[in-house]
């Protein structure tokens, strides 16, 4: 096992990273924070100042340095493949936000990339690295719910404030991409590779051009179904639930938990009703853990893999099924704090 400290490099100072990745990053214990870069000079010191390492200005400038060996990547979804291809072609490995790129094409591109190799490369997505998953999951595969029938899951907030990188088509924005890419991954956890999209919807702000909700079902090769929902034009909602052949077991908050929640599932059968509630946990620090202990130590995660590529042909699959005719709407008002997505 390796002893040093793993030493990252931030590239792009985004909300997500102020608010949530880089002080799980900070406080690690195995990890040193060593530069973090931005094109604004300013925002650099700024986010230096309070995580600490070293402001730089510029990306390029960053890759450059000789003191690292990760980088984090929480640039908006169009920046990615530019910027995860340099960073691992500078022989580094690389944890970048969801999603990973914009493309299936790209993504596989990608990872091929790091693979020849022989870096590690995580999309982080966090939700996938708290507990109140795994315990769903060993409840189903006890028997809690008989044999999985359907999925249902749900992603919604209000709208957000003008400006935002959602909003911004030329920055890969749109809800789909921020928002409905978690029940998509849902479907995946409990249901593995070959999903099919049947259909799919998204509606569309005809001022901005960009989705601002949808939905879509999927099947499985063994029949199940996953009903999927998302949208940043809806009162708050984050919670999925399985059906099945003699129950039905639900996450109430499962996406977006902060790390003082205590997460509750719900148990419903045929004639009895429970629920559970589970440790409070940061599901960001368990994303830093997880590539952490991927680099040092090899240890496979859920955050790569086939189902990363999963994951972007079926977002691929839901925009082709929905360009068959989207409805353009009138602009949502917007409304300032909202919960967005973390």
């Amino acid at each position: 096992m390796n002893s040093a400290p793993l030493r990252i490099g931030v590239i792009g100072c985004a909300d997500i990273a102020w608010r949530r990745t880089l002080p799980a990053l900070a406080a690690h214990p195995d990890v040193r924070l060593t530069a973090i870069a931005s094109r604004d000079p300013a925002k650099a010191r700024r986010f230096a100042e309070r995580f600490g390492g070293e402001p730089v200005t510029g990306y390029e400038a960053l890759l450059e340095r000789a003191d690292l060996d990760a980088v984090y990547v929480p640039l908006p979804a169009k920046l990615h493949f530019a910027w995860v291809s340099r960073a691992l072609e500078s022989g580094r490995h690389v944890l970048a936000e969801k999603p990973l790129t914009a493309t299936a094409e790209d993504t596989r591109v990608l990872v091929a990339l790091a693979a020849s190799r022989g870096l590690a490369l995580l999309e982080s997505f966090m939700f996938l690295c708290h507990s109140q998953h795994a315990r769903v999951q060993e409840l189903v595969a006890q028997g809690a719910i008989g044999e999985p029938r359907a999925l249902t899951a749900e992603f919604g907030f209000p709208p957000m404030p003008d400006g935002r990188n959602i909003y911004r088509t030329d920055l890969g924005g749109g809800v789909l991409t921020d928002a409905g890419v978690y029940p998509v991954r849902t479907a995946l956890l409990y249901f593995g590779s070959g999903l099919e999209v049947r259909g799919a919807h998204l509606r569309f702000d005809a001022e901005r051009d960009v989705d601002v909700s949808g939905a879509a079902l999927l099947t499985a090769p063994g029949g199940e179904t996953a009903h999927l929902t998302w949208g940043a034009d809806r009162s708050y909602r984050s919670r999925y639930a399985l059906w099945g052949s003699t129950g039905r077991i639900e996450l109430l908050w499962a996406y977006t938990p902060s790390a003082a929640h205590r997460p509750v599932l719900r148990i419903e059968r045929q004639d009895h009703a429970e629920e559970l509630t589970l440790p409070a946990e940061d599901h960001f620090a368990g994303a830093v853990t997880a590539f952490v202990r991927r680099v040092r130590d090899g240890v496979p995660s859920v955050l790569e893999g086939a189902l990363v590529l999963e994951q972007a042909r079926l977002v691929d699959e839901v925009r082709r099924h929905a360009a068959a005719g989207p409805v353009r709407t009138a602009p949502a008002p917007t409304s300032a704090g909202s919960p967005g997505t973390t």
